[in-house]
């Protein structure tokens, strides 16, 4: 998506460790006209499948699955990062380590919320060594529900977890796929 290749490249901010911040339209500040046009992209790169529901996870992939859900016309349901006391039931559970945090949640769905059968296409803002990704589709599988792909906005090429969902047999859509970052250079190459 080259719209979304060139926000990179103008506004994106590159950190020593492999650090892209992208917070002034993405993931913390959202440019709502950017996100309409990953929503409409979503929507073409899983056309013709059949989407029942968008889950992500808390906090930043909350906004962006909102909007493709629009597209879908589907409800969109996040995983919670904390059991609060507003939660009751039975609930499906993961553990996902946060490359950018650097800590492990257990993260939380009701499982009122995705049903067996269900269609799920999950959505997220990043994707680096893939356990955000590979954690919500344990939640599917945990449901009964089935995973129909995996959509992620800006993917870090140079590291596994893309790779490794693809080559266990999911379906990954990325809109930017990041293959390099020299934060000295401020240069990112994307792949074509």
């Amino acid at each position: 998506m080259e719209l979304l290749k060139e926000r990179i490249r103008k506004d994106g901010v590159l950190k020593p460790g492999n650090v892209l911040k992208v917070d002034n339209f993405l993931n913390h500040q959202m440019d709502i006209k950017l996100m309409n046009e990953i929503g409409k992209e979503f929507k073409k790169r899983f056309e013709g499948e059949q989407i029942d529901k968008i889950l992500t996870i808390e906090a930043s992939g909350i906004g962006i699955a909102a909007i493709v859900a629009q597209y879908f016309d589907c409800n969109m349901v996040f995983a919670k990062k904390s059991k609060s006391i507003n939660l009751d039931g039975d609930m499906l559970t993961a553990k996902i380590e946060s490359f950018t945090h650097k800590r492990v949640y257990d993260v939380i769905v009701s499982k009122k919320f995705i049903n067996p059968g269900e269609k799920i296409l999950v959505i997220d803002d990043f994707m680096a060594n893939g356990c955000a990704a590979r954690g919500l589709c344990k939640l599917i599988v945990d449901a009964g529900a089935e995973i129909v792909g995996i959509g992620i906005v800006i993917e870090k090429g140079f590291q596994s977890g893309g790779q490794d969902l693809r080559d266990q047999g999911f379906r990954v859509e990325s809109l930017a796929i990041v293959d390099g970052m020299d934060d000295e250079a401020g240069t990112i190459q994307f792949r074509e």
